[in-house]
């Protein structure tokens, strides 16, 4: 449950969003040998040609028999967007708790959620044998699954979605956008603008933080760092 300290929470995609112009999945594909046909996938999805499903199971087989150590290291290069530690930090000291809510691959969350102090992670998992990739795809996740853990989420830090803001750029956020009090479009699609509360461009995440503010009590209000 969530103490007197916390006003609400706030969900972040990764991918267009933390991860500027790219997927972590495309920037993992490089390396995996991949890229260009993981890249066709995406823009399908994109453009509603292809599911999550589809491009899942089209990503995972690029993954089989990689060792998990070998992503991990990579993951450390992952390009990343300025000022993700601060605006976490600003989210935590003005009573907001940050999660990722997002379609990347779960071990892409989990570097993210130690790295910068997010609460919680979502996303797909890829099946592993051995401390390897399979190519195959163990739990698939899609945009409204990824509403669905958010919305989980908000319930059991015993917050409501009218105190949830949400931060992303794409078609995967437009579920989460239509169920928060405040959603950011982040160097956004036309139509993640178009469902989103107000629409942010920049290099730095610390943008999205005034139109956060109006998730906190103007009391409380504590500027970022």
């Amino acid at each position: 449950m969530l103490s007197s300290d916390h006003a609400g929470v706030v969900f972040f995609d990764v991918d267009g969003t933390l991860v500027p112009g790219t997927s972590s999945s495309v920037f993992l594909a490089g390396f995996l040998g991949h890229r260009d046909d993981l890249v066709a996938a995406e823009e399908s999805y994109a453009s509603g040609e292809l599911d999550n499903r589809q491009v899942s199971e089209r990503d995972a087989k690029g993954w089989a028999g990689v060792p998990e150590q070998y992503v991990s290291r990579r993951l450390d290069d992952l390009p990343l967007v300025s000022g993700i530690a601060e605006t976490v930090g600003w989210c935590r000291r003005n009573g907001l708790v940050p999660v990722l809510a997002t379609l990347a691959w779960l071990p892409v969350g989990a570097h993210l959620a130690e790295r910068f102090g997010f609460h919680a992670f979502s996303g797909p998992r890829l099946e592993t044998i051995g401390n390897r990739f399979t190519g195959r795809v163990a739990s698939h996740f899609d945009e409204h699954d990824k509403r669905d853990f958010a919305l989980a989420q908000a319930r059991e830090l015993g917050s409501t979605a009218r105190s949830c803001g949400a931060v992303g750029d794409s078609r995967s956020d437009l579920p989460l956008f239509a169920s928060v009090a405040v959603s950011v479009a982040f160097n956004a699609s036309a139509g993640a603008r178009a469902a989103a509360t107000i629409a942010v461009d920049g290099g730095d995440l610390r943008g999205v933080v005034p139109a956060l503010s109006r998730l906190v009590p103007g009391t409380r209000l504590r500027g970022v760092e």
